[in-house]
């Protein structure tokens, strides 16, 4: 049995726009999952539709065998956890109260002791300890963005859905967090925008482009020159470098018309 599955999904705006159309796809449990395309492919709505943000309405979304529609909230806060961009905590809140918001869902099901446990693994996880007594407005950008995944893995999720963790982030820190998020060890779906680090990081790819899915699938098999190009419109060359292999993109200049 497949952990997620979306089975023929679809969304439509109120004046009836398309925003989604027939995705369907399987995820195994521990897969970390990179959904990339141009602006205005479907991405976030997919996303949305996955963790239970937005209704599903026409098609369905399983996890572990059961449908998102049968799910409460409660339900779901056990299982899913949720990373957007728009977190915007109180400047003033200290980083480990802000983390132990997470434990709110699962509140009553463990000892304070086992709470506090929790929340010292969590912090040492995401390499913000010594950072536990300071203000959320001392952080810098990407450890604002490590302190969202530690909250959000104080539900002790099996399902983490983050959208864009690396935006805003310098390149150092982009490859800081996605080398965190790899080691998780919880099943990952994320928005991705910088096609080169799928391959490091994530071990499948959804292509998408005009509210559909180009490819799905292992990112050796879908990363593909050919599929990028027809996703993208940019050419998506390799090279070998210290027995790795590199991925770039061709961008080419364009005469502004």
């Amino acid at each position: 049995m497949s952990f997620l599955v979306a089975e023929n999904l679809e969304y439509y705006a109120l004046n009836g726009d398309i925003l989604l159309q027939d995705v369907s796809f399987r995820l195994e449990e521990g897969s970390i999952l990179a959904i990339a395309g141009p602006n205005g492919a479907g991405k976030t709505t997919l996303l949305k539709l996955l963790c239970g943000i937005e209704r599903v309405i026409l098609g369905d979304v399983w996890i572990e065998g059961q449908s998102l529609r049968t799910l409460s909230a409660r339900q779901r806060a056990r299982s899913i956890a949720v990373v957007g961009q728009q977190e915007m905590p109180d400047g003033r809140m200290r980083l480990q109260d802000y983390v132990a918001l997470g434990q709110i869902p699962i509140q009553g099901e463990r000892s304070m002791a086992q709470h506090k446990a929790d929340l010292e693994r969590v912090l040492t996880t995401t390499e913000l300890s010594h950072f536990a007594n300071k203000t959320m407005g001392q952080l810098s950008g990407g450890e604002r963005q490590r302190a969202h995944i530690a909250r959000a893995l104080a539900q002790n999720p099996s399902l983490l859905f983050l959208d864009e963790p690396t935006n805003h982030l310098d390149p150092d820190a982009k490859g800081h967090m996605l080398s965190l998020v790899a080691d998780l060890g919880v099943t990952v779906v994320m928005i991705v925008h910088d096609l080169v680090m799928i391959p490091e990081f994530a071990t499948h790819v959804a292509l998408m482009k005009a509210t559909r899915l180009t490819g799905f699938g292992p990112v050796v098999e879908v990363l593909t020159p050919d599929r990028v190009r027809e996703t993208f419109g940019v050419d998506y060359l390799c090279f070998q470098h210290e027995g790795r292999m590199i991925p770039a993109l061709d961008i080419r200049k364009r005469k502004l018309s």
